[in-house]
């Protein structure tokens, strides 16, 4: 079931709405409808929906003004509004859904269809992460890199890491036989998986400890195939002292 709550000051669109979602969508669950703005945000913050209607227009409080009161907001909001105004081009620019007044049942269909895929990606998203944090935990174990991929995971040899490097976010895994992957994953998430022969040099950069050719006093350190990384000024001590 997908539960929803309908906030709108005007009775009949609030009747309205919540019979067009009843008609069109048996599988919603409306737990409460609400024409006064400040209860509703009583509401929605101990009893966080699915998806959240919310008119834009209203006395007291208007959508905008609901919506900055409610502790992380991490729900579906559709706005439904009886102007074509500026509001409309920021829902646009933002990949907002909503409806104009009176509301059309295509335009209601698609603005919900669009509500249920994102609901759809943040489960599938929150199940591979949940599947990765246990994988993380056995993956050291098991001597491999696991890597998140849009065709599902790779596992990858530790021995076949030359070196992680992150940058803006994101991670890229230089591989032997210069190939590489990039992961949405930060570095943070890697450095979990490895084991005692990686090195973190410097905060955006981990290398493999058995690939190392050489290093250099002005601060490098070389790898197979004169891959040369950074070694941060607080790290020089403690990595010439592996070696002593």
């Amino acid at each position: 079931m997908i539960d929803a709550i309908l906030v709108d000051d005007e009775e009949n669109a609030l009747k309205s709405l919540a019979l067009k979602i009843n008609r069109f969508y048996p599988n919603f669950n409306i737990i409460n409808t609400f024409q006064n703005p400040t209860e509703a945000v009583a509401f929605i913050n101990n009893n966080k929906p699915d998806i959240l209607f919310l008119d834009v227009e209203m006395p007291v409080l208007s959508g905008f003004d609901i919506l900055a009161e409610i502790e992380n907001p991490d729900f579906e909001i559709i706005f439904v509004t009886a102007y074509n105004n500026y509001a409309i081009e920021a829902f646009r620019h933002c990949a907002i859904g909503y409806v104009l007044k009176p509301i059309d049942n295509d335009e209601l269909n698609s603005a919900i269809n669009s509500a249920l895929k994102n609901i759809e990606q943040k489960n599938n998203l929150s199940k591979n992460n949940a599947l990765l944090e246990l994988l993380i935990e056995k993956s050291a174990i098991a001597n491999k890199l696991i890597v998140p991929t849009n065709k599902g995971l790779s596992f990858i040899a530790f021995d076949k890491v030359m070196h992680i490097e992150g940058y803006d976010g994101y991670t890229r895994i230089h591989l032997t036989g210069n190939s590489e992957i990039i992961s949405s994953y930060n570095i943070g998430k890697y450095e979990k998986m490895i084991d005692d022969n990686f090195f973190k040099c410097h905060k955006s950069h981990i290398i493999n400890l058995q690939k190392i050719t050489a290093f250099e006093k002005e601060g490098f350190i070389i790898l197979e195939g004169e891959k040369r990384v950074p070694v941060s000024k607080t790290k020089r001590k403690e990595f010439i002292d592996l070696f002593s």
